[in-house]
């Protein structure tokens, strides 16, 4: 059996309400802090080619408009939100969960967890 694994980071609103959803649902979780324990590469493999760099960089979050504009600015596919997204977890919509070793979702959405 795998283990869910839960990527994120603690103080973040979102990233609560999936850990109490998932202790409430008795669903058994390891949680993956992106500030201690950093952005594993091979995650963000995944995500990108699951979900996309579009939907995994979170342009809305206070990390991303604290950027310099040639940053932003150079971000334009995969592999360049892969690099600020490594330099900056807290660029990563989150949370990000690994379900299996080849299913991950990201952000917080119950009715699709159920």
């Amino acid at each position: 059996m795998n283990t869910i694994t839960l990527y994120g980071i603690p103080n973040c609103d979102t990233v609560k309400k999936a850990r109490a959803y998932l202790t409430e649902q008795k669903i058994d979780y390891v949680f993956h802090d992106f500030k201690k324990q950093g952005v594993p590469a091979a995650l963000m493999d995944i995500g990108l080619a699951q979900i996309g760099w579009e939907r995994l960089l979170n342009r809305k979050g206070t990390t991303w408009r604290k950027l310099d504009a040639a940053t932003q600015a150079s971000v334009v596919d995969a592999a360049t939100a892969k690099a600020v997204m490594l330099a900056n977890p807290s660029t990563i919509k989150r949370p990000v969960i690994l379900w299996t070793a080849v299913r991950v979702t990201v952000g917080f959405t119950p009715s699709e967890w159920a």
